[in-house]
């Protein structure tokens, strides 16, 4: 069952370092931690529910899809420094 996220483990492990650097970004920032801890806990749950019911649907576009994922968390990592 785990074999067919295999191909965006890359985006698994890199995407929650960088939520995190956004998180912790909002709290820097003086944002309610309670507010930011929930709207991170709502979109973590959305992006499970997301990447669980398309997976199957768009593993073709696997390797297009890791690229951009990637890219858009090089992109926010260079903005967050």
């Amino acid at each position: 069952m785990l074999e067919q996220y295999i191909p965006f483990i890359g985006l698994i492990i890199f995407g929650n370092i960088e939520n995190l650097v956004l998180s912790s970004q909002g709290v820097v920032a003086g944002v309610n931690p309670r507010i930011l801890g929930g709207l991170s806990i709502i979109i973590v749950i959305l992006w499970l529910i997301i990447g669980t019911v398309f997976t199957n649907m768009l593993m073709p576009y696997a390797n297009f899809i890791e690229f951009i994922g990637g890219l858009a968390i090089f992109i926010l990592g260079l903005e967050s420094m």
